[in-house]
């Protein structure tokens, strides 16, 4: 009986280990917008390609139902460090290791420079925490603009002007509705599928994000004008390819 009941103390030791590595990654999303970062994330995620189809990546947004006055760098940062406190110590229970297993848990707060105070404070925080940040500056905006075309120059710090020139791009329009021919700012916070997806949209961002960020020297985030590194999020978190 005894040696029966090792060799099943064996097979569940597999399982168990079995179990742990195809486990899908919890990843806990805070963002700055209630609209504009949750449809683009719930979309890329349903039409993305996963880097290996054997790791995939359960999403919660974590401040859903928050204020919008609690949105913002710094507070979300310190809720997120508690969240990635708790979910690491679920994880450790459940027998992942931080070092070893590409199902860690991970915490991620997106938000944009826009006229926030305590910015580099949020990302100090963050880096010292084990908290991820995607960065936008001057927002979101300059991320999906990116989709469409690159660009290099400053936008003032003023997340109006990225939505401008977004709102401006040919066909932008029409991903409302065929004869659509202007979008006002608040319809621009919907995410449409022609906006992101196919026609090598994501690469070409990427490869935009990559060449405006490489021109800033200066520690100061607050002085990136332009710079966005969602992708990090996209590749990194979410563990896509593209979309």
């Amino acid at each position: 009986m005894a040696k029966a009941k090792g060799r099943d103390g064996t097979a569940r030791q597999k399982s168990a280990k079995r179990g742990r590595r195809y486990r899908t990654r919890h990843v806990y999303i805070f963002t700055e917008g209630k609209v504009t970062e949750v449809e683009y994330i719930d979309l890329i995620l349903e039409h993305g390609t996963w880097q290996d189809p054997e790791r995939r990546v359960d999403h919660h947004f974590e401040n859903d139902t928050v204020e919008s006055k609690y949105r913002k760098p710094l507070p979300m940062v310190r809720a997120a460090v508690s969240v990635l406190r708790r979910v690491e110590r679920e994880a450790k229970a459940a027998g992942l290791d931080k070092e070893r297993d590409w199902n860690w848990p991970q915490v991620w707060v997106l938000f944009d420079r826009d006229e926030h105070p305590g910015i580099a404070e949020a990302r100090k925080l963050a880096r010292q925490s084990g908290v991820k940040v995607a960065y936008s500056h001057p927002c979101f905006e300059l991320w999906r603009l990116l989709h469409y075309r690159n660009y290099t120059s400053t936008f003032g710090g003023v997340c109006g002007n990225a939505n401008g020139r977004l709102r401006q791009q040919a066909d932008f329009p029409q991903t409302y509705g065929k004869n659509v021919k202007s979008v006002s700012v608040e319809q621009s916070k919907h995410v449409k599928p022609d906006q992101v997806l196919g026609d090598g949209r994501y690469g070409k961002a990427k490869k935009h994000a990559e060449k405006i960020n490489e021109q800033h020297s200066n520690p100061d985030p607050n002085s990136w004008d332009p710079y966005t590194d969602v992708w990090r999020f996209v590749e990194d978190g979410l563990l896509l390819s593209g979309y």
